[in-house]
């Protein structure tokens, strides 16, 4: 039923706009502001959750009230491109708790990584010693981010 948003229908969109709003919201309450009881409601969190649309729940955390301020984007051009390659750099990113988002890219560079640390000498730090030493890597480049003007999750399927 959800493997695209194209076999969606309008209850489930609603889902999962008020879910992307308010994730805490009681399948009773959810239920009331979508138009429907609580049984069809709780039948169709299932099959999102099943069909992988609903990935899971979390709470969103202030990373600046947590002193991780300073952000970077890292460029990554890696020795070769083969499979071998690309899945072990993959797998030493993924035990890397700074690197927050990491993406393969068809560019003048391999891939970009969007590094959260405190401050610049945390950020060198997890540069020379864990960025720079993944499989595979042959240069990086680094871009600081001065201020975040737009930092948000999916909150309305349309």
């Amino acid at each position: 039923m959800q493997d695209n948003l194209a076999e969606m229908d309008r209850f489930d969109r609603a889902i999962l706009r008020e879910l992307a709003g308010e994730a805490r919201i009681s399948v009773t309450e959810l239920a009331r502001r979508v138009g429907l009881s609580k049984s069809p409601v709780q039948a169709r969190l299932k099959k999102l959750e099943d069909a992988g649309t609903i990935k899971g729940y979390r709470a969103l955390l202030d990373p600046i009230r947590l002193g991780l301020a300073h952000v970077a984007f890292v460029e990554v051009r890696m020795v070769d491109t083969r499979e071998a390659t690309l899945a072990k750099f993959n797998a030493a990113v993924a035990r890397i708790p700074e690197i927050e988002q990491a993406h393969l890219i068809a560019g003048n560079f391999d891939y970009l990584l969007k590094v959260r640390t405190a401050d610049m000498p945390s950020y060198r730090q997890v540069l020379a010693e864990k960025v720079s030493t993944l499989p595979g890597v042959s240069s990086t480049s680094t871009f600081v981010a001065m201020e975040a003007i737009k930092d948000e999750a999916v909150t309305e399927p349309d």
